[in-house]
């Protein structure tokens, strides 16, 4: 709503008419300042919501999470926060359910969400396959570090992210450093997996901490949690 300015009432002497019209401008100043910091408000509450998801594609039967839902329980508020980047916002959010195929023809399931902030990019998908979380350290190797996350079996691994060239031959680079998450649908480690994922915009290698809050602030709410 416009900010209403009342002039004062023309009359008296030539010092009153000074002092009034002082009046008036310090009057419009505030005024002006304070409709600044109005829309300066505005436009922070507005960077500290999160965007607003983007569905890729869904095709996955309803009995498997959809990529919609896992990007509704990641694009956060506090996701910036948990990170340890208060001050960034959340620019884009999208969710995909597809299936990948497997060398010997099988389809498995697998739903993902994408977050980017300012710093970090942050993938959460979900993995239904029967390998358990110690299964699958075996075949991330030796740079594989076993983990607990609120109790359930995990393994926190790197990998390189891969840069697109969108120019010259449009080829391919190794980019920086991705840390990986992944922790077992249920304490007793029976097979299928969450997966959480942070990687830097400007190559730094990330930081674990940021990817731990991440995971135990959100895990607990993706369908198939199972606490304890």
């Amino acid at each position: 709503m416009a900010e209403e300015v009342t002039a004062p009432r023309r009359g008296g002497g030539t010092g009153a008419q000074v002092v009034a019209a002082l009046a008036f401008v310090g009057v419009v100043v505030a005024a002006m300042w304070a409709l600044n910091g109005a829309f300066k408000g505005q436009a922070a509450a507005a960077q500290k919501k999160p965007a607003t998801c983007t569905r890729l594609t869904e095709v996955l039967p309803a009995r498997y999470t959809s990529g919609a839902r896992l990007c509704s329980v990641l694009n956060r508020p506090d996701l910036p926060a948990m990170l340890g980047t208060p001050e960034d916002h959340v620019q884009t959010a999208d969710g995909s359910g597809n299936w990948i195929t497997l060398a010997g023809g099988d389809k498995i399931a697998a739903p993902e969400a994408h977050v980017e902030t300012q710093t970090y990019s942050v993938k959460l998908s979900v993995d239904y396959d029967h390998l358990t979380v110690s299964q699958m350290a075996d075949l991330f190797g030796k740079d594989a570090e076993p983990r607990t996350v609120l109790g359930h079996p995990a393994v926190l691994y790197s990998d390189h992210t891969i840069t697109f060239s969108l120019g010259g031959d449009g080829g391919t680079r190794p980019g920086g450093i991705a840390r990986h998450l992944v922790v077992a649908k249920s304490a007793k480690d029976g097979g299928g997996s969450f997966e959480v994922v942070i990687w830097r915009q400007d190559d730094v290698p990330p930081d674990d901490t940021a990817l731990l809050n991440v995971a135990r602030m959100v895990l607990p709410t993706v369908p198939g949690w199972v606490a304890g």
